[in-house]
């Protein structure tokens, strides 16, 4: 968009659905001040657009002025999963193999910085965390009752083939998603967060944390030992205007 808006050519988007569906809205907003390639705009880590409609805000929000022509689509609703639209799925990523996966990814995602492994190099990536100086049982029992919706903990070991700690046994737990309409990604991810930094409060690096967070306020949220659901509630008040602005460009109900 912003290239083709400096030399005056159309951009065409065939729109895509979400994978994990168009309501759900949740994650901090990014700093503007930490903004890169991994972090292009000031979104939270959930923000619920097709990318025609990601295209559309950023058009908007940072002036662009591009000649940005969505394709959209035909049937796709905001309710709808990947599963239930009848199309075949498509890795985004090398590493995102499956619906189960995407829905994990943007509370486990974020932990990948850390000095933890998140089942890169296994054959469910996302879907695991483990680390060398975790004790599955321990981690899994703590987080099982901390009764989070939609979700369960099963601790296992695993020896992950590539990325953080290759060739290296850790300890570490399957997440299970029990109940996708209730699950929160974002919230399940901070409660893992505040759970290592609890439990392995020396192990744990927690300040690269931020590299993918993005929010200095929920870093150290973490670091003080906030619960999860206080930390959760703090992003409301940015999350409202995000809604606000983002009902602008939604081209589908």
């Amino acid at each position: 968009l912003e290239e083709a808006a400096k030399a005056k050519i159309p951009v065409y988007v065939l729109d895509r659905p979400n994978p994990i569906g168009g309501l759900d809205i949740e994650g901090p907003i990014a700093d503007r001040d930490k903004l890169s390639f991994v972090s292009y705009h000031t979104i939270p880590v959930r923000h619920g657009l097709t990318i025609g409609e990601l295209g559309q805000l950023f058009n908007k929000q940072k002036n662009f002025g591009a000649d940005l022509r969505v394709i959209k689509m035909e049937g796709w609703r905001r309710s709808m999963w990947f599963d239930e639209t009848n199309l075949t799925w498509v890795n985004p990523s090398p590493n995102m193999r499956s619906l189960t996966e995407a829905t994990l990814y943007p509370g486990v995602g974020l932990l990948e910085m850390t000095n933890v492994s998140v089942g890169r190099g296994t054959d469910t990536p996302f879907e695991i965390v483990g680390a060398p100086w975790i004790q599955g049982d321990k981690l899994a029992d703590y987080l099982n009752q901390r009764s989070i919706p939609g979700v369960r903990f099963v601790p296992l070991r695993f020896t992950p083939r590539a990325s953080v700690f290759k060739d290296v046994e850790c300890g570490g737990m399957n997440i299970v998603i029990t109940d996708r309409s209730s699950f929160r990604p974002l919230l399940t991810g901070m409660e893992i967060a505040v759970a290592l930094r609890k439990i392995y409060p020396d192990d744990w690096k927690i300040d690269n944390y931020l590299k993918l967070l993005v929010n200095t306020n929920t870093l150290e949220r973490v670091k003080r030992g906030d619960t999860p659901r206080d930390i959760v509630a703090s992003w409301n008040s940015q999350l409202e205007e995000f809604r606000k602005a983002r009902a602008e460009i939604l081209l589908y109900n």
